[in-house]
């Protein structure tokens, strides 16, 4: 049985990223610069493993205790905080995981921070992931901005869950 989980991210956990950044179907759909120098990638992930703000949080998602992907609670602030999943491995998407990430996320942020009201943003063009977020309770409650995703600038949406 596949087991999700969430736990904190570690530099070891490098290599999976470094993995992720060679994948252009996700580079592309994530806003991740292609062919990135691969010690230039590793001095970001360190600032991600040592973050010290205290409004944001990268968590990684782990599938039967292997590490998948990540997931953020941004801007965090009075019970709200933005929710964002990224799931590293393409080969994975469109099997529920991003939902469950996003599930176990926000029953942390909930249980950890008091999190109550839950944004998110996407583009009109991801699909999956406008299906995950409705299908998590997530309403639409904007459509401002656009931005690039796979290769084509499109509408942003934003979302809402209390």
């Amino acid at each position: 049985m596949e087991r999700i989980k969430i736990r904190p991210i570690t530099i070891n956990d490098f290599e999976k990223v470094l993995t992720w950044s060679k994948d252009d179907v996700f580079c592309s759909a994530n806003g991740w610069e292609k062919n990135r120098n691969p010690e230039e990638l590793y001095k970001w992930w360190l600032r991600c493993v040592n973050n010290k703000a205290k409004d944001f949080i990268r968590m990684g998602i782990a599938l039967n205790e292997s590490l998948i992907g990540y997931a953020d609670l941004a801007c965090m602030n009075d019970h709200t905080a933005e929710l964002g999943i990224a799931i590293g491995e393409s080969g994975l998407w469109g099997k529920g995981i991003g939902c469950d990430a996003a599930r176990c996320m926000m029953e942390y942020g909930t249980k950890k921070f008091g999190i109550t009201t839950f944004m998110a943003e996407t583009n009109k063009a991801n699909v999956r992931s406008r299906k995950m977020l409705e299908k998590l309770g997530f309403h639409e409650i904007s459509r401002i901005g656009s931005e690039e995703y796979i290769g084509m600038n499109r509408q942003l949406i934003q979302y809402q869950l209390n």
